[in-house]
């Protein structure tokens, strides 16, 4: 059965995984600046905004995604939020295909589907403190085996859609120690989610949803960092967003992000004390479609930002149901 709009609304169906950047992995060698900036170790790239408005939204069909992604930031900041000195910055362009299959099939109450996303990269990276380059490519292949998509519940006389997937990411993307940026991360993720949006009338709607990363070692990191071994912390990371239909598929709203390490990382087995990320980002969005194909524009600056770059990101989403 193909994917439809919900009622009178023509809410988009929006199954929604995309990682704009995703496993877009800087191996900065901070070490030379480590009262600065501790964090020698990043966390792969993840959903930061990359999806917004009607995010738990979907039904039994298949759906296909072409997602740019812009991203421009022109500081680095330390471990307490302070800004690296010196001149440093980095621009990250994407192109990600994106498929996704809902089936019939029912598990534990749910609709079962899979997906598929393969990014293409551009990653140019500047600093005054040592790692610099320039690399384009295929980043790593990101899988789900296990999509669960709920129908539409009521609750206190709302409806309300829901969503469980878990992705993994796969080491799949060009890499090479030597070079101080690359496009795959040498690393397996795992990085389950829970999504969900209330439909709060005619008009509005209010959507979110929360993640948690795990990354495996990586074995071969950048020689620079001198080490056998790197692994990136865990983290925590959300988006939410809300949105209001102004005239027939058209809605404007305002979504935003939050991402949190919650365990150190740790170089060669040992913790890195004061390693942990933290960012988070804000902005205004717009959705424009009808009859399943729908256009997402959603733009961010980032505030807060503790041992990452900071800046802003525009992201632009075409999706089509079939």
């Amino acid at each position: 059965m193909p994917c439809t709009a919900v009622g009178a609304s023509t809410m988009a169906t929006s199954l929604v995984f995309v990682r704009t950047m995703r496993r877009v992995t800087l191996a900065v060698a901070l070490a030379a600046v480590a009262p600065l900036a501790r964090a020698q170790v990043t966390l792969p790239a993840v959903n930061l905004g990359d999806t917004s408005f009607e995010d738990g939204i979907a039904f039994p069909g298949l759906l296909v995604e072409e997602i740019l992604g812009y991203a421009s930031a022109d500081h680095f900041r330390d471990e307490h939020g302070g800004k690296v000195p010196g001149s440093n910055s980095m621009t990250a362009v994407s192109a990600v295909t994106h498929i996704a299959w809902i089936s019939n099939w029912r598990l534990l109450g749910a609709n079962y589907g899979i997906e598929a996303l393969l990014p293409l990269v551009d990653v140019d990276l500047a600093t005054s403190f040592g790692p610099n380059g320039r690399e384009r490519g295929v980043g790593d292949l990101t899988v789900s085996p296990l999509v669960l998509q709920w129908g539409v519940a009521q609750v206190f006389g709302m409806p309300v859609f829901q969503r469980f997937v878990v992705d993994v990411g796969l080491p799949t993307g060009s890499y090479s120690a030597n070079r101080s940026v690359n496009p795959g991360a040498n690393v397996y993720t795992v990085n389950p989610y829970y999504a969900f949006t209330v439909v709060a009338g005619s008009k509005l709607e209010i959507s979110g949803r929360l993640h948690y990363l795990w990354c495996s070692e990586n074995e071969d990191p950048f020689v620079a960092l001198g080490a056998r071994s790197i692994q990136p912390g865990q983290a925590v990371h959300a988006n939410a967003a809300a949105s209001y239909e102004v005239a027939e598929g058209v809605r404007i709203g305002i979504s935003g992000y939050a991402l949190r390490q919650v365990t150190d990382d740790r170089i060669d087995g040992k913790v890195i004390p004061g390693s942990a990320e933290q960012v988070f980002g804000i902005g205004p969005g717009l959705r424009l479609g009808a009859r399943g194909l729908w256009l997402y524009l959603n733009g961010y600056a980032e505030v807060g930002a503790e041992n990452r770059q900071s800046g802003a990101k525009v992201v632009l989403r075409l999706s089509k149901a079939l």
